[in-house]
């Protein structure tokens, strides 16, 4: 290996455990978020919640806004993966649609801490406009989705912005009642999701028992699409 290779090898390294760091960061000061409030953390807490001090944690994040910010582009990043993923699957609009309900919940409630994952107003303006620009298009993506399924006569006629809408509201609200130490695990959850929302919009309803929850595929694909972001964390 030339030592032009090696270097290069070892800044891939560092970079990787550099993002590993942040995401761990993320964590402890999402907990935090959720039992102090946004607006009651500071820095100081969450070095403690990371185990590391102050001066340390400014090595990682210039201050909690750019923690948020982090978040929810993280969060977005792997959203927008999983939808890419379904779109591709060769498999009907229910599947696909089950895959991205799985991905949305995992990602919000087990991932990443749910509480972060909504608090935009909080944010600059300019840092707004980039996230809201990503949720839209991810939005656009399960609009299409549940078009192309009534098209497809597998889901019954319906108007694709409200029923999206009604999807992303169910999965959005999970973040205020769950509870890691509750007697569901996020995957449990999103597998109960996928069952009730999907049902709703079935041709037909008895299909559903011929769904495979596919929880091992969730998880395969979850996956790739968690590396995919951390190459392009990486790259940037």
């Amino acid at each position: 290996m030339s030592n032009s290779q090696a270097k290069s090898q070892r800044n891939g390294h560092l970079r990787r455990r550099y993002l590993a760091r942040r995401l761990e960061i993320l964590r402890a000061a999402g907990k935090e978020f959720r039992v102090r409030g946004f607006a009651e953390t500071g820095m100081r807490d969450i070095a403690a919640a990371a185990a590391l001090s102050p001066a340390n944690l400014y090595n990682y994040f210039a201050g909690k806004h750019e923690i948020l910010y982090f978040c929810q582009d993280n969060s977005l990043d792997r959203m927008i993966a999983a939808l890419d993923k379904a779109r591709k699957m060769r498999t009907g609009a229910a599947s696909k649609l089950r895959l991205m309900i799985a991905s949305h919940l995992r990602c919000v409630l087990d991932e990443v801490e749910g509480s972060t994952a909504h608090l935009l107003t909080a944010l600059p303006s300019r840092q707004q406009r980039h996230l809201l620009a990503k949720r839209d298009r991810y939005e656009e993506g399960l609009r299409n989705l549940i078009a192309s399924g009534a098209r497809s006569g597998e889901f019954v006629p319906c108007d694709p912005a409200l029923a999206a809408r009604a999807i992303l509201g169910a999965l959005n609200w999970s973040v205020q009642w769950f509870s890691p130490e509750g007697p569901l695990t996020a995957a449990e959850i999103a597998d109960g999701f996928a069952d009730y929302l999907i049902r709703g919009l079935l041709a037909k309803p008895n299909a559903l028992e011929r769904l495979s929850s596919g929880r091992e595929l969730h998880e395969s694909m979850h996956e790739q699409a968690r590396q995919e972001v951390r190459k392009r964390a990486t790259a940037r």
